[in-house]
């Protein structure tokens, strides 16, 4: 009976001071930050071989065309689905210089203020990405470059990437409005205290 009041009183993974195994659906969400930003990574890499080949193309006269076109659209897909990951581990550039001032109750009311008004400006943008995406799978769109593919799917990292972040933001939102520390926060001050000062230069 004492066990069950002790994790009913304790904040959410936290359990008489000892770290708790989280919760399945934060598992979840965050396996599918870390996926998206592993899979935006590589295409970072994909773009530096890619950018290789072209150079060596150009010096041994095969021809490298449509690389341009692969290139462009691994842009949007590192850019796209690395935002949820970046967001979560505080490497956005955020501008603290009032919110640093301010109680913790205030400051979050103001994070929670800041959190809504992302959630609806990512929420618009995920709605037109996803309708946009639809629109091309609809009308069988294909791209105008090279390589004719149906475009719809390198805008599907478009649409994916945007749906991740809106979760991501929602997941941050939720955290604040039931009390906790916002994970973007808490991570950069774990590194901090770790003496990792490396994502503010």
């Amino acid at each position: 009976m004492s066990s069950l009041t002790q994790t009913s009183a304790a904040p959410a993974g936290v359990q008489a001071g000892v770290a708790m195994p989280p919760h399945l659906l934060r598992r979840v969400l965050d396996a599918c930050y870390d996926v998206a930003g592993t899979i935006g990574a590589w295409c970072i890499a994909a773009i530096c071989v890619l950018m290789v080949v072209q150079s060596l193309g150009r010096q041994f006269g095969f021809p490298t065309g449509a690389i341009n076109d692969v290139v462009a659209w691994l842009c949007a897909a590192a850019a796209f689905l690395t935002m949820a990951h970046a967001f979560k581990h505080g490497d956005f550039v955020r501008v603290t210089l009032v919110l640093e001032k301010l109680s913790p109750a205030t400051r979050r009311v103001f994070e929670l203020a800041c959190l809504s008004v992302a959630v609806l400006a990512i929420g618009y943008l995920t709605w037109w990405a996803c309708a946009f995406t639809y629109e091309s799978w609809k009308f069988n769109e294909v791209a105008q470059g090279l390589w004719a593919v149906p475009v719809w799917i390198p805008q599907l990292s478009f649409a994916v990437g945007s749906i991740l972040f809106l979760m991501a933001v929602v997941d941050e939102w939720w955290i604040v409005a039931r009390g906790g520390v916002p994970t973007f926060v808490r991570l950069v001050e774990e590194r901090h205290a770790k003496g990792d000062f490396s994502s503010d230069l």
